[in-house]
Order: structure tokens, then C-alpha cells, then sequence
């Protein structure tokens, strides 16, 4: 199945193993750095790719350095770019990601993440589509307005759908996200953008607050695990244990071995065990997208010792 992921692109500065974290006012020094690729969607496909999935790419970046360098690292890891949309009347975004082995802060520059629109996303660049990802619901701004009339389309087509809303920067929080999971197969928050969304801070009690009888919510809890509903059932599987060297993209990693598995046709348990390895094992470089893993190697740490 050729899977189209819809999103945002951009490069990701990654600042490791800062002394201490930064205030107003005063400077403090970072162990190392890496220019990587970043972006939530683009982490996702490259993931998706790495797996073994056929991966296009639909973006809109600047016609600058940062667009050219995204673009060709989204090639080299195996994704088709021809539906990537290139402006130069805009900037390609940029993150910078303060991160240790505990975990990470953001700092991003949207540029051409906000201007997206679902109009951009053509008929041609569905076509031959099974599934459509779109993550990062709250930083495309533009694409946001029309993000559940897109995924209606791709219902229409035959497609399935999921989402990865991300953090809302506003903190609102906004409930027009509701009325898109009615067009969501599957939705893949973390704990913190679960509980705003659910306005409930229980996992359980969140998932059955979202529970809308079409969308499997998959919740990304860190190193406590994930946790779904099946059949009304809470189900809640351990975090692969690992020594994290860098927790950027982690989460859309899993995102990528759940979707693997489940546009395969697996249960839900065993992709939230194969999704739970892929982000572990993710976290082993620096960067999003360093140490994501191949199927095989995901398998070998599945199996019983």
C-alpha cells in the first residue's frame, strides 16, 4: 500500500546535552549539536520508509538552502518528494530542539508549516494512495481549516486516514479537532495532547471520552508505554526499555511502526508492541530520524529472550 503523508517540513537543530536549561538573560552550553531532518510528518515517513513502506511526501517549503537540504534527506531515506510544493515567497521552517536523555524542548520557526492548504493537496497526489497521514494538526495553521474535508476525500477514495495532532503552541486547544476525528481511522496523541483534547487527565477516562465508535486512539504515554481501547477494553503495553541518547521524533516513530503494522492488518496489541520498539530504538542517536529502525531489526527484539 502506498501511504501519503500530508504535513509540515523542515529542518531540526538539535542541541544535546545542555548543562543546564536556558533563562532570560543568561547563556549556558550545549555538549554537542546536529543539523538533522525534522518536522513530525517528515520523521513519520522517513520512519514509514525505513520499514519498508512506499512513502510520498506532500509538503510546502521555501525555494532556499533548508528546503533543497530537507527535500534531499527525505530522498535519501526512500521517500518520494514530486508532491513537495516549492514558494519562494516563503521561508522553509526550522526547529531547534534543546534535548537530553530525560527528554526535549522546542523552539520552531514556522515559515511555510502555516501556509499549506488542503486545496494544495491535488487529486494526483492521491492517486495510487491506500492510507493518508497527516501530522502536526496544530502548527498548520492553514491546512488545519480544511483538514477533515481532506480526509472525507480520501474516505471517498477508499483510503483510510490517521492523524498526529501535536502540541498546540496557543495552548487552547481548540475543540474543531473533534468533528475531524470523524474522518480519522486512527489518532496517535501523547499523554499531554490527550489529556488537553479529552479535557480529562486519566488516560482511561480519556480514551473513552474520545471514543466516537470509528477512530482507534492510540495514546503515546513515554516511558510508561502506550494505551488503547479495544472493544471497550483499556490496553496498556510497557515502553521497550532503553538509555535514550536523544528523544526527538520518538513519537512519530511509533506513529510509523503502528502504522506499518496496522495497514497490515495486525491487532492492536502487536502494532503497539512493534510501535513501542521502533520509538525505543529511535532514541538511540541524535535526531529524529539517525537510529530509526528497519522491520527486521524490530522483529529480532520482539522475540522472546
Amino acid at each position: 500500500m502506498r501511504i501519503l503523508v500530508v504535513g509540515e517540513l523542515n529542518p531540526d537543530l538539535v542541541l544535546k546535552d545542555y548543562s543546564s536549561f536556558p533563562e532570560l538573560g543568561k547563556e549556558v552550553l550545549a555538549g554537542d549539536l546536529v543539523l538533522t531532518l525534522g518536522s513530525a510528518s517528515a520523521i513519520c515517513a522517513a520512519g514509514l520508509a525505513r520499514l519498508g513502506d512506499d512513502v510520498s511526501f506532500a509538503a510546502k517549503v521555501g525555494r532556499d538552502a533548508w528546503g533543497d537540504y530537507c527535500i534531499q534527506l527525505l530522498r535519501d531515506a526512500g521517500v518520494d518528494t514530486t508532491a513537495v510544493i516549492r514558494d519562494a515567497n516563503t521561508k522553509t521552517g526550522l526547529t531547534v530542539s534543546l534535548t537530553c536523555g530525560r527528554d526535549r524542548a522546542l523552539v520552531t520557526y514556522l515559515g511555510a508549516i502555516a501556509e499549506l492548504t488542503a486545496g494544495d493537496i491535488t487529486p494526483a497526489m492521491i492517486e495510487g494512495c491506500g492510507h493518508l497521514h497527516v501530522s502536526s494538526y496544530y502548527l498548520q495553521k492553514s491546512l488545519r481549516s480544511g483538514c477533515r474535508e481532506m480526509l472525507r476525500r480520501a474516505h471517498d477514495r477508499g483510503m483510510t486516514t490517521s492523524l498526529d495532532p501535536g502540541f498546540d503552541p496557543s495552548e487552547r486547544w481548540e475543540h474543531d479537532i473533534h468533528a475531524t476525528l470523524e474522518e480519522v481511522d486512527v489518532f496517535l496523541p501523547n499523554e499531554v495532547e490527550l489529556a488537553a483534547i479529552a479535557g480529562q487527565a486519566d488516560v482511561a477516562a480519556a480514551l473513552q471520552r474520545l471514543d466516537n465508535g470509528r477512530t482507534l486512539t492510540v495514546a503515546k504515554l513515554g516511558p510508561k508505554g502506550c494505551a488503547t481501547l479495544v472493544e471497550g477494553r483499556f490496553l496498556e503495553i510497557p515502553a521497550y526499555p532503553v538509555s535514550p541518547v536523544d528523544t526527538t521524533g520518538a513519537g512519530d516513530s511509533f506513529n510509523a511502526g503502528f502504522l506499518h503494522c496496522r495497514l497490515r492488518g495486525q491487532p492492536a496489541e502487536h502494532a503497539m508492541r512493534f510501535a513501542a520498539v521502533c520509538g525505543a530504538l529511535s532514541t538511540l542517536g541524535v535526531g529524529g530520524t539517525a537510529a530509526q529502525p528497519k522491520a527486521a531489526e524490530v522483529e529480532r527484539h520482539l522475540q522472546p529472550v
